[in-house]
């Protein structure tokens, strides 16, 4: 994972620490550690689209409904970038292992140390 022009310990570095660590907690399936991360009204949504989970308890509710479904679900970070109040992730991600994976764009918006919203392109 590139964190091209980030120094460790600025805040550029520590909001892709933080967008990593959510999908660290996605992985291991922990849906409040997840957003325990972001803020109460953040939102997931698809790009410039619709939002697909509204608020910190929509998001937790989506992803314990997701992971019930997938409980072999995980993802994998390709290449991670950081700009200001932005983190972009490339992904992979498996919904079983023995489904094709899919590739997805994750792009984090922070309010401070909090990510606010989460987009997906796909």
């Amino acid at each position: 994972m590139s964190d091209a022009g980030c120094r460790r310990g600025s805040p550029v570095a520590d909001r892709l620490a933080i967008a990593t660590q959510m999908i660290a907690h996605y992985n291991a399936q922990d849906a409040d550690a997840y957003v325990a991360l972001m803020t109460d009204d953040a939102a997931e949504a698809g790009y410039r689209g619709a939002v697909v989970r509204d608020g910190k308890e929509g998001v937790r509710s989506g992803l314990k409904a997701m992971f019930a479904e997938f409980p072999e679900n995980r993802a994998e970070i390709l290449t991670g970038y950081a700009l200001g109040e932005f983190v972009a992730l490339h992904e992979k991600v498996w919904r079983t292992a023995a489904s094709e994976p899919f590739e997805v764009m994750s792009i984090y918006s922070f309010e401070g140390d909090k990510v606010a919203r989460v987009e997906f392109v796909r």
